[in-house]
């Protein structure tokens, strides 16, 4: 996890705590999460942002939280962009708060 992930969350869990322990990695770092969690819930309990804006204008926590406003961009292990606000956790989930690189064919 990226030294902005690091530390205390942004967001404190007060309350359902019995449900079951999920596993994830974020940008590579081990983080924990609840059955049942959103990306956005699971990555602000472990950490203070969700990513860095692509327009340099800082870290991003989401904003509408519902799924309309594409401010909480994430990409998964196979590339795929997720909306952390509406996607649920899964066990062993491998999220990286960056795009991955692009490539065109040729590009070698």
């Amino acid at each position: 996890m990226s030294a902005a992930h690091r530390g205390a969350g942004r967001f404190v869990r007060v309350d359902e705590t019995a449900r079951a322990a999920i596993r994830l990695t974020i940008d590579g770092a081990a983080a924990s999460a609840l059955e049942g969690d959103t990306l956005l819930v699971a990555m602000l309990t472990n950490g203070a942002r969700i990513r860095d804006s692509e327009f340099g204008d800082g870290a991003r926590a989401g904003f509408c939280l519902m799924g309309a406003c594409q401010d909480c961009w994430v990409w998964d292990d196979t590339g795929r962009r997720l909306r952390a606000c509406t996607t649920v956790v899964g066990e062993g989930m491998a999220i990286a708060t960056r795009p991955p690189e692009f490539s065109r064919p040729g590009d070698r």
